[in-house]
C-alpha cells in the first residue's frame, strides 16, 4: 500500500475545550484553514477512557457531553504536521495516525487481501433519485462485501471547505462516511463503479484483518510485538460492527462489550458510533423504519490499544459476539493518549509487516 496519505482521528468528549473554545470547533477551523481534503465529525453514543468513566446511550442526551470522533484524511505531508498541532491542542483524549490510500481513476496498484474501504459523500448527494449512501451500500452488497455502515457527520470539510450542519439548511455537502469491509478483489471491481456514479467521490483503502463474521471465528488479531525494529510503539484497533437491535444477554451487543471491557480493566478505552444505514453478511442494506420496536441501524464499537491489551479485549469481544457481528483488526502505526499532564505514545509512524 502507498504511504502517501494519512488518516488522523481524534477521540474526545464533546465539551472538551481548547483555551476558550470547544476543541471540535478549533480542530475543524484548523482543517478548514489547512484545506484538508476531507474531515468529518461523528457523535458517539457510548464510551469510556483511562479513568473508566462511562458515557452510555442509556443516560446520554444530545445536550450532554457525548463522545465524538473527528477523522481527517489528506496527503501525508499535510496531515503529519497537523497531528502535532492536534496533540498540542488536546488536553484529554486519544489521537491516532493510520496509513490510508486515496483512490482515484489512475490508481492501478493492487489492494491487500482484506480491505476497509471508506467512501465520503455529501449528506444530500443522490444517485438515480436515491440517497448516495444507499446507492453505495447497494453496490457494495451486490459485490459481496462482508458489511458496510453509514455514519452521518455533524461537521467537517469537503474538498478543503468547512461544511457545518445547520438547522435551517439542506446541508448538501456535510460529509457522510461509509465504512465497508471486503476483499481486495471485491474492492477492485466495486471502486470503478462507485467512482462513475458519485459526484466528486473521495475513497480511501486501508489494510484490515477479518477476525469474525456472523459469530464465526475467522482468525484472531495478528500477534504483534510491542514495538517495531526502530523502537517505535505498535498499536492495534478492533472494530466491532453490529446492529443496535442485536442483543447479548438481553442488552445491545455494543453496550455489553463496553461494560465488560470497562469492568474487566483489560482495555484503556472504547468508543461507540451509531450509523443510519448499512448491512452485514447476506442481509440487505437497511436502516430505521417508521414503525418498529427496535432500531435497525448499524453500530461500531472501536477499541484502540497496545497489542497485549487488544488480545485480552478480543477474548471478551469474542464471547459477546458468539452469534452476531463483524469484527476486524488493524495496525495503528502511531497513537497519542493524553490525560491532563500525562501523555503516552507519539506521532512518529511505526512500520511492521505481518
Amino acid at each position: 500500500m502507498s504511504d502517501e496519505y494519512l488518516k488522523l482521528t481524534t477521540y474526545f468528549a464533546e465539551r472538551l475545550r481548547s483555551d476558550d473554545r470547544f476543541l471540535a470547533d478549533t480542530l475543524l477551523d484548523l482543517y478548514g484553514e489547512s484545506a484538508v481534503a476531507t474531515s468529518v465529525v461523528l457523535r458517539g453514543i457510548a464510551s469510556f477512557g483511562p479513568h473508566h468513566e462511562l458515557r452510555s446511550d442509556q443516560s446520554l442526551s444530545m445536550s450532554e457531553d457525548s463522545p465524538i470522533a473527528i477523522a481527517a484524511v489528506d496527503h501525508a505531508d499535510k496531515i503529519a504536521p497537523l497531528a502535532d498541532h492536534v496533540v498540542a491542542m488536546t488536553t484529554r483524549g486519544l489521537i491516532t495516525l493510520e496509513r490510508a490510500r486515496l483512490l482515484g481513476r489512475t490508481d492501478a496498484s493492487p489492494p491487500p487481501d482484506t480491505v476497509k474501504l471508506t467512501v465520503y459523500v455529501g449528506r444530500q448527494d443522490r444517485v438515480s433519485g436515491q440517497p448516495a449512501h444507499q446507492a453505495v451500500c447497494a453496490v457494495l452488497h451486490r459485490h459481496g462485501f462482508a458489511g458496510a455502515s453509514v455514519f452521518l457527520g455533524v461537521d467537517g470539510t469537503k474538498n478543503g471547505q468547512r461544511r457545518r450542519a445547520r438547522f435551517f439548511s439542506r446541508n448538501v455537502d456535510i460529509p457522510v462516511m461509509i465504512i465497508a469491509i471486503g476483499t481486495g478483489s471485491q474492492a477492485a471491481v466495486a471502486i470503478p463503479e462507485l467512482e462513475a456514479m458519485l459526484r466528486q467521490p473521495l475513497l480511501t483503502l486501508e489494510r484490515a484483518q477479518l477476525c469474525k463474521c456472523d459469530g464465526r471465528l475467522v482468525t484472531r488479531p495478528a500477534t504483534l510485538p510491542a514495538a517495531d525494529d526502530r523502537g517505535r510503539a505498535l498499536w492495534q484497533k478492533l472494530m466491532v460492527y453490529t446492529s443496535e437491535a442485536t442483543l447479548h444477554d438481553g442488552v445491545p451487543i455494543h453496550r455489553a462489550i463496553v461494560r465488560q471491557l470497562r469492568d474487566s480493566g483489560v482495555a484503556s478505552g472504547a468508543t461507540v458510533l451509531r450509523g443510519i444505514w448499512g448491512f452485514h453478511g447476506d442481509h440487505k442494506p437497511h436502516g430505521d423504519k417508521m414503525i418498529q420496536l427496535t432500531r435497525q441501524v448499524p453500530v461500531i464499537t472501536i477499541v484502540v490499544d497496545n497489542p497485549e491489551r487488544i488480545a485480552a479485549s478480543f477474548d471478551i469481544i469474542d464471547g459477546v459476539t458468539a452469534r452476531h457481528g463483524l469484527v476486524t483488526s488493524e495496525l495503528v502505526p502511531a497513537l497519542v493518549s493524553i490525560d491532563g499532564g500525562e501523555r503516552r505514545g507519539g506521532t512518529a509512524l511505526a512500520r511492521y509487516d505481518y
